[in-house]
């Protein structure tokens, strides 16, 4: 197993407060802030926001499905109950189906398919646009955020040690490729409290939240 650090390629301070979602659409990455409930697309070339959308709740999660359309885990009310939304610039946010439980964050898309995960249980869930699960993959950890590149699936998994008293978060990312019982291995750790996983074509993305931090990365040979 490679337990060697992610390269980090640029390590930039957000557009916008607490960086939560991330997703790429071929020109511009999108990003959510947590606490102020706003969605960004950034130009990653000048690090300037060129549009901000103002979602129907907190967005936890995106990816773009390519031609312009996106989908959006979106957290309401008090409970923070979360449910996946379709975007597309001419028709604004449409609700899709709830997350099981009301329970669901990051998101991906192999090409054909839409993936929603559940952090606390590990699961990587293949799903249809009326919610109906196809198949799922459990990743033996927690996730905080996937994409796919060429087909390979690749995941944050780990453990937020959330209820451990000084325990900081400990994540890596591992990759697994598209066949059923294929196995998923580490491939390098992250060295930071990392939320979402993005791919621009060259280069990986994932936020440091509390630092307020977006970092791009490679991965080591």
């Amino acid at each position: 197993m490679n337990t060697s650090n992610i390269i980090e390629r640029k390590r930039l301070a957000s557009p916008t407060v607490t960086p939560q979602a991330l997703a790429w659409d071929g020109a511009n990455l999108w990003m959510s802030s947590r606490d102020l409930g706003t969605l960004y697309k950034i130009d990653i070339d000048t690090w300037k926001t060129v549009d901000e959308i103002d979602p129907p709740g907190i967005v936890w999660a995106g990816v773009s499905l390519g031609d312009g359309e996106m989908r959006f885990t979106i957290g309401k009310g008090l409970n923070d109950d979360r449910y996946v939304y379709r975007y597309a610039p001419d028709d604004g946010f449409m609700k899709l189906f709830a997350c099981p439980d009301f329970t669901g964050s990051y998101l991906s898309f192999d090409g054909e398919h839409l993936y929603f995960s559940q952090w606390y249980k590990g699961d990587v869930h293949q799903v249809e646009d009326s919610g109906r699960i196809q198949r799922t993959i459990n990743v033996g950890a927690e996730v905080c955020g996937h994409t796919f590149v060429d087909g390979t699936l690749y995941v944050i998994r780990g453990r937020e040690n959330k209820d451990v008293p000084g325990k900081s978060e400990e994540w890596r990312i591992a990759r697994r490729d598209r066949s059923d019982g294929a196995r998923i291995e580490d491939v390098a750790a992250i060295p930071f409290a990392s939320r979402s996983l993005t791919f621009d074509g060259d280069h990986f993305w994932s936020n440091h939240r509390a630092a307020n931090e977006t970092i791009c990365f490679t991965l080591p040979i």
